[in-house]
């Protein structure tokens, strides 16, 4: 025999449940605080590490400063004017000397004779011989040790300067000697390249004048697994350095220097990103691709606001100011007023900032009807097909 429960107790138990189940809702899962729990919370937590809240309105957008890692000032201020053409320690030479008549450094042919008389040889000795002397190491001193000369100084002259020296040196003892001194191996005139290049090492300087990104462009870029935006460029002269995006750095420009011996290039993966939380279509943490995003191109990357959770009144921005030597500030923007979208529009996002949107009010009632039809509506159902 079938027993029927009267529908109007089902109902009042129903009724008695749900008022338990309110009394609960506090409990309920949530992605974050609501706009009326992150405000009430400013005092004591201002307290405790010294934030503060400011609304976005057109009088309060923060200055776009572009953060250090894009400021140029600190990269252009080492610019200086510096040669690339004197010879240090650890520099090669390749001493040629030619000479005529009876000579000191053997027999070895000129091969800018070959007749006799002035008019095959255009008026060259056809008797004239050289001797090469390869590889002539500069020592630590800055000095290289010749025979017939002995110790010359050569740190901080050219190799047109030191030719004019060995002549001199020999000039007492051989017949109109003439020398050539080219560079064998550039030690001192080079720059270091490393870090997330392709090719890393040492890279020669030239007359030519290469430049910041000439150099970078010769150790391979960044490859493909990071772009400009994404790699921090640290350039050292003379003990000072500056950190800088590879993206700000414009070919030909005032901050592309012209490179100076000993300078350093290191290349640093660092991608800038901000990360997006709260009531949205998709929680991620996203990178900068590009110089500039503003918090409008940053709602929208992550979907916008829930329209079915969220209190578009209530954005808010977490920004740490870092060495700024201003305090943590949390930045709210009320895009339930048609001039935020403007705002927004003109806010500019910084690396590491955090975007929150927080749920609206009746979001965890929503969710408690919607866990007491999952329940419930069975019931009703098979209620309403055994009657």
């Amino acid at each position: 025999m079938r027993t029927h429960v009267p529908f109007s107790k089902f109902t009042s138990t129903s009724i008695v449940a749900l008022g338990f189940a309110l009394s609960g809702c506090a409990s309920l899962p949530s992605s974050g605080p609501t706009k009326h729990q992150i405000m009430a919370a400013e005092r004591q937590a201002a307290n405790d590490i010294g934030f503060k809240i400011v609304d976005l309105t057109s009088s309060a957008i923060p200055v776009a400063n572009q953060p250090p890692t894009l400021d140029l000032s600190t990269l252009r201020a080492l610019d200086r004017a510096g040669r690339v053409d004197l010879i240090g320690p650890g520099d090669g030479l390749s001493i040629s000397i030619f000479e005529v008549g009876a000579t000191l450094f053997g027999s070895g042919s000129t091969g800018i004779g070959g007749g006799s008389g002035d008019q095959a040889t255009g008026g060259l000795d056809p008797s004239a011989k050289s001797k090469s002397l390869p590889n002539i190491v500069v020592n630590e001193a800055g000095q290289i040790k010749l025979p017939y000369i002995g110790v010359l100084t050569v740190r901080g002259k050219t190799t047109d300067q030191i030719a004019r020296m060995i002549e001199r040196g020999l000039a007492a003892k051989s017949q109109m000697p003439q020398v050539l001194v080219e560079l064998s191996r550039n030690v001192t005139n080079t720059v270091l390249v490393s870090g997330a290049v392709s090719k890393p090492g040492r890279q020669p300087l030239t007359l030519g004048r290469e430049r910041l990104l000439d150099a970078i462009a010769s150790a391979g870029g960044t490859g493909t697994q990071d772009g400009p935006q994404s790699t921090l460029v640290r350039f050292t002269r003379d003990g000072q350095t500056a950190d800088i995006y590879l993206e700000a750095i414009d070919s030909g420009s005032s901050a592309d220097l012209v490179l100076l011996p000993g300078d350093r290039i290191d290349l640093l993966r660092r991608p800038r990103t901000y990360s997006v939380f709260g009531a949205v279509d998709r929680i991620q943490q996203f990178p900068f691709d590009s110089r500039n995003v503003t918090l409008s191109e940053a709602i929208a990357r992550a979907g916008g606001p829930s329209d079915t959770r969220a209190d578009p009144s209530a954005v808010f921005v977490f920004r740490s100011e870092g060495g700024a030597g201003l305090p943590p500030t949390i930045y709210r923007l009320d895009l339930s007023k048609p001039s935020s979208f403007f705002l927004a529009q003109e806010f500019q996002m910084r690396d590491k900032d955090v975007i929150y949107v927080a749920n609206a009010r009746f979001t965890q009632t929503r969710k408690l009807v919607e866990i007491i039809n999952v329940i419930f509506n069975p019931a009703i159902a098979i209620r309403a097909v055994t009657q």
